[in-house]
């Protein structure tokens, strides 16, 4: 099969490789029941040496920076609590996190939470976490761009493979939330 965007060797539908998956993210494909169906959801294998953001796309192709979103963890904290929510935005912006972050989850203070945090609670690895499969009652924040997209790449849950996801797609997920302006 041909991939929707990029030029990729490898392309299945993400259903047909769940063991490519991490555990979540391969849950969350088998249950997909949102509006788009999980045939649409490809896979594709890429290089792991490779899959942060500025070196996949020198690799992979420069198109790709335009159509791909990053899913970033961010830690946000108000009196003792602390909330863990995902944020998506397109790879060539970032996540205003003391702005748009703040407000959307009525906290004080909000960072990127540490990296071990990240992959422990998302039980995916750094570098490929993804807003699909993440755990219950997190709040994800997506960027209204990546909605609007036609196709976007993102992360599959590890460092090696990414997953090509129609933009509306992001909306259906639990936890969703759409933000203008959450990407600057």
């Amino acid at each position: 099969m041909r991939a929707p965007i990029g030029n990729f060797e490898h392309a299945r539908p993400a259903p047909d490789c769940l063991d490519e998956l991490t555990a979540p993210v391969a849950g969350a494909v088998r249950a997909w029941s949102a509006d788009v169906p999980a045939e649409q959801l490809i896979y594709v294998d890429t290089d792991p040496e490779i899959a942060d953001t500025a070196a996949f796309v020198e690799h992979y192709g420069g198109e790709l920076l335009e159509q791909s979103a990053n899913c970033v963890i961010v830690a946000g904290k108000r009196g003792g609590g602390t909330t863990l929510a995902a944020c998506l935005v397109m790879s060539h912006t970032r996540v205003d996190v003391n702005g748009a972050v703040r407000r959307q989850l009525g906290v004080r203070k909000a960072s990127f939470a540490a990296m071990d945090v990240a992959t422990g609670e998302s039980r995916m690895e750094y570098g490929g976490i993804t807003p699909i499969g993440l755990p219950a009652g997190w709040p994800l924040l997506v960027d209204s761009a990546v909605v609007d997209a036609e196709w976007v790449l993102i992360g599959s849950g590890r460092r090696r493979g990414k997953l090509i996801v129609p933009g509306k797609a992001f909306a259906g997920l639990p936890g969703a939330v759409a933000v203008e302006g959450l990407g600057v």
